[in-house]
Formats: structure tokens, sequence, C-alpha cells
């Protein structure tokens, strides 16, 4: 099987976009592209769903998890959905060579169940071995003002999990919208992922919601990171 860097865009958002393209077009031009884009709906507690309803879509155009939670709930949910998409992304290459050795209509679950926790099991493992690139994609706008603290919390829970993985490790963080554009790089591409604490006093909430175009401007890191590993090869 091959091990091929995970690439994931974590998305966390309270709401519709409301200017530029579509984020589902992104979601699709991700995929297309090897990156898993996952997505976090934020909700405040006994708050309404409403506005939330492209939180699925824009998951399920890139390949990824999604999950509506209140901001109690974000850290667990944020360290849950990241883990659960690479055992996802792996179950999904192991489905389609499955596909390609057996015959079309071979999967995991047609296997006996003996076979099935033993893949299982390798499945962990690969998860916590291959290598990872993570771009956390936060939404900044206005209406995020009362959830800020959540974020925070959560994304510093993200680091201290993600350090603990066998597997190299890389980590951006990028806010929308930013001060002069779509999007915000604050932490460039890293292997340290205690980095992300640093820039949690820093963060303020105002302005749209320009989902779409900030993350057609955080996935060009990827592309940009894909041009440097192949320069340094």
């Amino acid at each position: 099987m091959n091990r091929g860097t995970m690439k994931q865009l974590l998305l966390l958002t309270d709401g519709c976009s409301n200017t530029g393209e579509s984020p589902v077009d992104m979601a699709h031009f991700a995929r297309r592209h090897g990156i898993t884009v996952n997505v976090i709906g934020i909700i405040e507690e006994n708050g309404s769903e409403s506005g939330l309803d492209e939180v699925e879509a824009i998951a399920r155009a890139g390949g990824g998890e999604s999950r509506i939670v209140q901001a109690a709930s974000l850290s667990e949910t944020v360290v849950n959905v990241t883990r659960q998409a690479m055992t996802g992304t792996i179950y999904s290459i192991i489905n389609e060579e499955l596909r390609g050795i057996l015959n079309k209509e071979s999967s995991i679950e047609s296997l006996p169940p003996k076979t099935r926790s033993e893949i299982a099991q390798k499945v962990e493992d690969i998860s916590e071995e291959s290598a990872l690139e993570l771009l956390v994609l936060t939404d900044m706008s206005a209406s995020m003002k009362q959830k800020l603290p959540a974020v925070k919390e959560a994304l510093y829970d993200l680091s201290v999990t993600m350090q603990s993985r066998i597997g190299p490790s890389s980590f951006s963080l990028w806010i929308f919208p930013g001060k002069y554009s779509a999007a915000e790089e604050r932490i460039g591409w890293t292997n340290q992922a205690g980095k992300l604490a640093e820039s949690f006093p820093h963060l303020v909430s105002g302005g749209i919601t320009p989902t779409g175009p900030a993350m057609r401007q955080a996935l060009s890191s990827f592309l940009e990171m894909d041009v440097y590993d192949e320069k340094s090869i």
C-alpha cells in the first residue's frame, strides 16, 4: 500500500459563506488534488443550526468528515475529526486496492470478521505512522466573536495531540477574512505543532465570510508545498 503524505484542510466555521465562489466547488478542487476537506460547524449552546447547511456539502465534496457541534464540545471534535479523516482516507485506499486485486464488488465489509479486525488494527498503525500535512482554516468573521475562546482551546488541544503522533507532521494555520485579502496565513508550514498556540492571543474576529475565496487561497499553500518538496528531492 502506498503510504504517501495525507493532506487535510480542516475548516472551522459558524455559518454560510456570503461572498465569492462556492466553497463546495473549492472542496471538489481540493479533492482532485488529493486534499481531504473536513468541516466543523460551530453553534452556541441552544443556538440555531440555520446557516450551517453547507457544512456537510463542503465535507462531502472534499471527501472528508463533517460535524456540527456546540462551542463547548469543539476541542474533542477537532481532534476526533482529524483522526477519523485519516483512517477514512486509508480505508478508501485499501478498498480501492481490494477491488483491483479481487473484483469490482469487493470491499473491507465483505471480508471475514477476523480479517476485518486485522485490517482495522493496521489502519490505526498506518494513521499514526504516515506523514500528515494539516492546514487549519478558521472563520474569524464577526459572528465568531463569542466562539473564539473555544476555537483557541480546540487548536491548543489539537497541537498537543498531534505532537504525540509517530509519523512526521506539518501544520499551517490560516484565518479568514484576512486584513487585505480573503484569507491570511498566520503560521506557515512547520513541524512544530506547539507553534499553533503562539497566535492565540492575537486572533480577533470581524468582517464577512468569504469561505470559498479563503479556501482557494489556503489551498494554494498546499500546491506551493508540493513544488518545494519536489525541488528539495
